[in-house]
């Protein structure tokens, strides 16, 4: 399970999130490529823009069920602030 204190500092700020657990297999960024991106320097993903539509949201819980470190997390508070 994704913890909020472990979450990598460039993910956009509100609901979702992708925490140091990260392996980097890029998973997330293949199912939801409007939202997560690869940081290639650090090797980790990350979510860039947080879902603006209803088939944005379904498929960033798609990435989140499919994360095999469960490195994703929904923690954070719909409106853009971290909790």
């Amino acid at each position: 399970m994704a913890e909020l204190a472990l979450m990598w500092p460039e993910n956009a700020a509100g609901k979702y999130y992708v925490d140091q657990e990260c392996i980097d297999c890029n998973l997330c960024s293949e199912i939801a490529p409007d939202n997560f991106k690869v940081n290639e320097e650090d090797g980790h993903d990350y979510i860039y823009k947080q879902p603006s539509s209803i088939e944005e949201e379904e498929l960033c819980i798609e990435a989140m069920e499919s994360c095999p470190v469960e490195a994703i997390g929904d923690d954070g508070d719909a409106s853009g602030n971290m909790q």
